[in-house]
């Protein structure tokens, strides 16, 4: 990507919070004096295992693996830091601060975890994937200052295609056709983008007090509604479900619940997870979403309960967030 590119997408991104001074700090400072260890250490490439970014108080922000069948078992951390990640066909993104100011990085790591590349991102770390075949990294961070909320927490999400170098700075800036109209408004937002391909995504848009499920094509540079209050969708292997938090009553603040939406019949099932879940789960397998669960402000651990709305909750890695399964 060109010097000019970097600018664009760090000037894309603009309004700094106050509070990701404070967030670096604490963060920085944990690094400091986290213990070194080697990030080649850690085989994020496909194989049989899920990465992770640590919540335990030693290894905060550490990314790590578990082998699959025995998560809660031993893990292999790295000495990379992250505050959100993902990987997917031995590439990974990770989002962590980027020096003293109150700004962000986006680095694109190999299967080794080594980072082979960063992005200047103004904003805090939220969301994070990757595409399929491992070209393509989608992050959202929180800004604030957009004149239209009041001060109060937006969105910017983007993509950029390693392969090419071709960048979706924000999704913002795509055509919209909402409930099949052209549509255009100052308060649209977008999050959360989980991939279908290279080419094809689906992600969070927000305006008028709604928030919907849009499918997005990059090279026609349009999304398009499909569904009201769905949150942060996580795509299924087969590509046929997606996975989301489905705001309670149509209210976040009510919070959410765990739903699987089924693309062909559009049929909503709620999962037997009943905790309000604030995060984009993941699928561990076919059969089987997991996600963050918060223990406090620092603490979370990665949960998993099958998709079809049977069974219970288990705990699948303590002391955990972040997760993606490496199989691919």
């Amino acid at each position: 990507m060109s010097v000019r590119r970097r600018v664009l997408l760090a000037a894309s991104l603009t309004v700094v919070l106050l509070g990701a001074a404070v967030a670096y700090v604490v963060v920085a400072g944990h690094r400091a004096n986290a213990p070194a260890a080697a990030a080649s250490a850690v085989d994020a490439g496909p194989g049989d295992r899920v990465l992770f970014r640590s919540t335990a108080a030693a290894e905060y922000g550490r990314v790590g693996t578990v082998a699959r069948g025995s998560e809660a078992g031993v893990r292999k951390l790295s000495g990379l830091d992250c505050d959100r990640v993902y990987a997917a066909a031995g590439r990974g993104i990770c989002l962590r601060p980027d020096g003293p100011l109150a700004t962000y990085q986006l680095a694109v790591l190999d299967a080794g975890l080594r980072v082979t590349d960063t992005y200047p991102l103004v904003g805090v770390p939220n969301r994070a994937r990757v595409s399929p075949s491992g070209n393509v990294l989608a992050w959202t961070v929180f800004v604030t200052g957009d004149s239209y909320n009041g001060g109060r927490f937006s969105t910017r999400a983007g993509m950029l295609n390693v392969a090419t170098g071709e960048t979706v700075d924000s999704l913002e800036l795509l055509s919209i056709i909402r409930d099949g109209q052209p549509y255009r408004a100052a308060d649209v937002n977008f999050w959360g983008v989980t991939f279908v391909d290279d080419q094809h995504f689906y992600a969070t848009m927000s305006t008028a007090g709604k928030r919907y499920l849009v499918s997005g094509d990059v090279a026609a540079q349009s999304v398009r509604t499909l569904a009201e209050n769905v949150e942060c969708p996580s795509l299924s292997p087969d590509r046929t479900r997606i996975a989301f938090k489905e705001a309670l009553h149509g209210s976040p603040a009510k919070g959410w619940r765990l739903t699987v939406l089924d693309l062909s019949s559009m049929r909503r099932t709620p999962l037997a997870e009943t905790r309000s879940v604030d995060d984009q789960a993941a699928w561990y397998d076919a059969d089987t979403v997991m996600y963050g669960v918060r223990r406090g402000t620092r603490q979370s651990d990665v949960w998993a309960v099958p998709a079809d709305g049977t069974g219970t909750p288990r705990l699948l890695i303590p002391d955990a967030e972040s997760p993606a399964a490496l199989g691919n």
